[in-house]
């Protein structure tokens, strides 16, 4: 699968404008990426409304944004379906409007139930984790065009996701790849040479291994630029954020991991490029706000006027780049080994860090150990031995076989600051 433009859905007119918004289920609208989504579809009800909507464990947020949204369909990852219902009733008469009575679901898979929807035309998926992986497919087996903000769901899926999506079914949202998928409007697959992919170097850009020893989760969590959840915002501090997108990008544009190079560029204004096969480079550029690439990618292949304000130009600016310090952040390069070695290592190599993560700001392992368990989990794998009983006859990736990988590295991971046996 390689990227290309979707076509918009069969009611939504070619230039983006026209009576019949298009519809949008958001999943994980409680989240950093779904308040941004219903932010954006707001300032645009002519172009965008809401079919549905699936939170995590805020459902006070979640039941006042079905009321504000009028969502044909609200789920919750925690609560009962009468918790819930009572959440919405209080959110309507604390805005003193008449309840609206959406179908209601809870439930760990109310988040794939909603994806399913079928009165959407785009899902976006900003949930953060492999969590998102069913929706994922959900989304894509109902056939919805999926905005993707949920990297983690394409990066542990990979074969699973690349063969439920049709041509044009898939639309990135986060910012690197929106990015890449713009430049690469400017030419064929076969005239480019390299991606690259851009960073802002998080809080710790241009400290040594051994001057991250000693960092505090407060530390981890003050990001330069963007503000996201605790688990992106410290994957963005250790660079695992990084090495998922370039492995997302792999499987996105079909272009081999030594052509896609990371390169730290502190400004955060040029959110990657492409360099051709004559020596041109395309970037493309703007302010950093999620709502750019959240309003392109809902409403792909359209652009949406006002999404973000762009640069100024008639103002001076300095943009530098430069390499990626892999001694001091390796996880590049261990997403990388990690990604050629089997379909399922990526899966371990993202379950371990969120393991990893959430020790780190539980106080249980230092900074530098996050990276460290990942390193050692991803080379105690064994596909054959944890997937013996799972695998399809096959041989073809299955669902089954992404948990068990994950299972293995979580209990994998634990056990290391533990002393438990994975």
């Amino acid at each position: 699968m390689s990227f290309s433009a979707p076509s918009a859905p069969h009611h939504q007119p070619d230039d983006g404008s026209g009576t019949s918004p298009r519809r949008v289920t958001l999943i994980g609208s409680t989240g950093s990426i779904g308040t941004q989504g219903l932010d954006v579809i707001a300032g645009v009800p002519d172009r965008f409304t809401v079919a549905a909507l699936a939170g995590g464990s805020n459902l006070e947020l979640l039941a006042r944004q079905a009321v504000a949204t009028g969502a044909q369909a609200v789920g919750a990852a925690v609560g009962t379906r009468e918790e819930l219902q009572a959440a919405i009733v209080h959110a309507a008469d604390q805005a003193g409007v008449p309840a609206p009575r959406p179908e209601v679901v809870t439930g760990p898979d109310a988040a794939a139930r909603i994806a399913a929807w079928e009165d959407a035309d785009v899902v976006l998926n900003g949930i953060t984790g492999s969590i998102g992986l069913e929706p994922t497919l959900a989304a894509l087996n109902a056939g919805h065009v999926l905005a993707l903000a949920n990297k983690e769901s394409l990066i542990v899926g990979g074969a699973l996701v690349k063969d439920a999506a049709a041509p044009g079914q898939l639309v990135p949202v986060d910012s690197e790849h929106s990015a890449l998928a713009q430049a690469l409007a400017g030419g064929t697959h076969a005239e480019v040479a390299r991606l690259i992919v851009t960073a802002s170097g998080g809080p710790f850009r241009g400290r040594s291994r051994s001057e991250l020893a000693e960092v505090t989760p407060e530390q981890a969590l003050a990001h330069p630029t963007w503000d996201m959840g605790k688990v992106v915002t410290t994957n963005s501090a250790t660079l695992v954020n990084k090495a998922l997108e370039v492995i997302e990008a792999h499987l996105l544009f079909d272009i081999p991991l030594e052509r896609i190079i990371p390169v730290v560029h502190p400004q955060s204004v040029v959110h990657s490029m492409v360099e051709f096969v004559d020596g041109s480079t395309l970037a493309q550029a703007s302010p950093p706000d999620m709502r750019l690439p959240i309003a392109l990618g809902i409403g792909w292949p359209h652009r949406v006027p006002g999404a973000t304000a762009p640069c100024d130009w008639t103002q001076a600016a300095t943009w530098t780049f430069e390499p990626l310090d892999e001694e001091a952040f390796p996880a590049v390069r261990l997403a990388k080994a990690a990604s050629a070695a089997s379909d399922t290592h990526m899966a371990v190599f993202n379950a371990a860090n969120e393991e990893a993560v959430e020790a780190f700001h539980d106080g249980r392992i230092g900074f530098l150990q996050i990276v460290d368990t990942v390193a050692a989990v991803v080379e105690d794998y064994e596909p054959a031995h944890v997937l013996a009983e799972v695998m399809d006859r096959s041989g073809e990736l299955t669902v089954e076989a992404v948990l068990a990988a994950e299972d293995w590295a979580r209990q994998a991971a634990r056990a290391r600051w533990t002393g438990g046996a994975a």
